[in-house]
């Protein structure tokens, strides 16, 4: 992929922002195990970065998915993970359903403030029995006269504390199967009915207000249908595509901060008489991480051009997530070692980087349902041999 002078501004803009109005105050978001949503989207929008791939008149800048690649990746400076899984739930999540298949007026309800940073959203996917399974989705959307009634509940949803609505998978029908009676719906989280039972507390992402959500006979028009009603299955399967790339290109600049404040701290650190870094085991091992890095990252922008292009990228875009979510099990946890007692310590960015960077294996598809996905490509899951 090839950068163009637009894409190198992009980057200065979204790096400046990250390292003036942000990072500045992530220490302090940890500690509250919360962060302004409202107000960081707002600086987002303002700077036209909530709507980099949406149509420019719904307050988007119109741009290719390179241009979210180089959102997503900048993102990945910002030294809480919390914030930027916030931010692509706000623009690479929750909304290219909504952009591609919504009707005219979801989309001046809930698209056009979404991107201009005055409302945030969620995906409502996950829940306890229906993680990465999204097909043993329990919620259900019952239609009554012109509404849809809601009951079940939805895990692990961020911006489920603070969210103003939610694009919520639910079974719309008792027939057609799993993969065939789910519609994608807009809930707005004051709906009554809705009720956030609690705010999760976390291994890592410590500022994101993770919540568990409940929806009791929860009644919205049959108007905040996204697209065609038991279509929902299809359109998430697409919308996890814009999802999986932005976690993997957030992970990378992760990793690499990893990588480098690692060399920095050990080329200080004295024992035995030298820098640890002079050591030929650790600076072997740190360019192996850091080539490890850059073969990823070229798997990144091989899916991204061919998504560009209007190519399936399933199996790429699979691929790849599986590959850096394996090296942000590997990375930061190798580069912890080197910090030895100080890398245990809560003060130092490393170890929230391991707490941090862990959830890339997880969130979005397990590593597990990649290599499953990947298998099918191939041809060579169970049953699709000849």
């Amino acid at each position: 992929m090839i950068f163009s002078q637009e894409h190198l501004e992009l980057k200065r803009t979204i790096n400046r922002i990250v390292e003036e109005h942000i990072n500045p105050y992530v220490d302090e978001w940890e500690k509250d195990d919360i962060f302004p949503a409202h107000q960081v989207m707002k600086l987002l929008a303002e700077a036209g970065l909530l709507g980099i791939g949406k149509p420019v008149e719904y307050g988007g800048l119109d741009l290719d998915f390179s241009y979210e690649m180089v959102f997503a990746e900048s993102l990945g400076s910002i030294r809480a993970n919390g914030v930027s899984t916030s931010i692509g739930v706000q623009t690479t999540m929750c909304t290219p359903a909504l952009t591609t298949y919504g009707s005219e007026e979801l989309k001046q309800e809930f698209l056009v403030p979404t991107i201009a940073g005055d409302l945030v959203g969620c995906i409502g996917v996950s829940e306890e029995s229906a993680g990465s399974d999204v097909a043993n989705t329990r919620t259900t959307a019952r239609r009554v006269g012109g509404d849809y009634v809601i009951n079940g509940s939805k895990m692990w949803i961020t911006n489920g504390v603070q969210g103003d609505w939610i694009c919520l998978l639910a079974n719309t029908s008792e027939e057609g199967g799993p993969h065939r009676n789910k519609s994608l719906i807009i809930v707005p989280l004051k709906t009554k009915g809705v009720s956030v039972t609690r705010k999760l507390d976390k291994l890592g992402l410590r500022c994101s207000d993770t919540a568990q959500l409940f929806f009791d006979d929860v009644k919205v028009p049959v108007g905040n249908l996204i697209g065609e009603e038991n279509k929902g299955f299809t359109y998430q399967m697409r919308q996890f595509q814009e999802e999986r790339l932005f976690v993997a290109a957030r992970a990378i600049r992760g990793m690499e901060m990893a990588v480098e404040d690692t060399i920095e701290y050990t080329g200080e650190r004295k024992a035995f008489g030298g820098a640890i870094l002079d050591n030929q085991v650790v600076y072997h091992k740190l360019a192996e991480m850091q080539s490890e890095i850059e073969a990823a990252r070229s798997l990144l922008y091989r899916a991204t051009e061919q998504y560009v292009a209007g190519e399936d990228v399933t199996k790429l875009a699979s691929m790849t997530k599986f590959m850096m979510g394996k090296l942000a099990n590997k990375i930061p946890s190798a580069c912890l070692q080197y910090w030895g007692g100080q890398g245990f310590m809560s003060e130092n960015w490393i170890s929230r980087a391991y707490r941090d960077l862990r959830l890339t294996g997880i969130g979005g598809g397990a590593n597990e349902i990649m290599l499953e996905i990947v298998a099918k490509q191939m041809g060579i899951y169970p049953g699709m041999r000849n």
